[in-house]
């Protein structure tokens, strides 16, 4: 029987991602005690790298936003694998750290980083998926990226 937020999930219309592999010296996630630390992801979808570039040159705020929820969904889908696919053992969504390649005069990564904060709070509802954050501009993400973001995790 499917739980709680598989159900939701369906309600949304939402499908995750497969959980992306490590592809260089580190693991996908860590758990210590309770918390799962999940390592940055990015924006890939089916093995092809989206949202590549930086804002305030070549994506817009609306670009970001959908590449925020796509790290989103990836940071849920490795919390799945991490908790043996029952995603109902998740108690709270600790803090995400949003990572935005972006212009120096682009100021609007709060805006990008609700991507994925609002699909925490779709996903597992208040108070669980409210969360503390970073939303932070860089120069450059890897593969040429324009989001990546990590998170911590508490489950039961």
């Amino acid at each position: 029987m499917a739980g709680k937020i598989e159900a939701r999930l369906q309600e949304l219309g939402i499908t995750l991602p497969k959980a992306n592999k490590a592809v260089a010296n580190y693991v996908p996630y860590v758990i210590t005690g309770n918390l799962i630390f999940v390592s940055g992801q990015i924006t890939m979808l089916d093995g092809e790298l989206k949202y590549i570039g930086r804002y305030g040159e070549n994506l817009s705020v609306e670009d970001g936003m959908a590449a925020s929820r796509l790290c989103g969904l990836h940071l849920i889908s490795q919390v799945k694998e991490a908790v043996g696919g029952d995603l109902d053992r998740i108690t709270r969504v600790v803090k995400l750290g949003g990572f935005v390649a972006s212009m120096p005069e682009f100021t609007d990564q709060p805006k990008i980083v609700n991507g994925a904060s609002d699909l925490m709070v779709e996903v597992f509802g208040e108070p669980v998926g409210q969360h503390a954050r970073a939303a932070v501009g860089v120069a450059a993400l890897p593969l040429g990226v324009s989001v990546e973001i990590d998170g911590v995790f508490e489950f039961a």
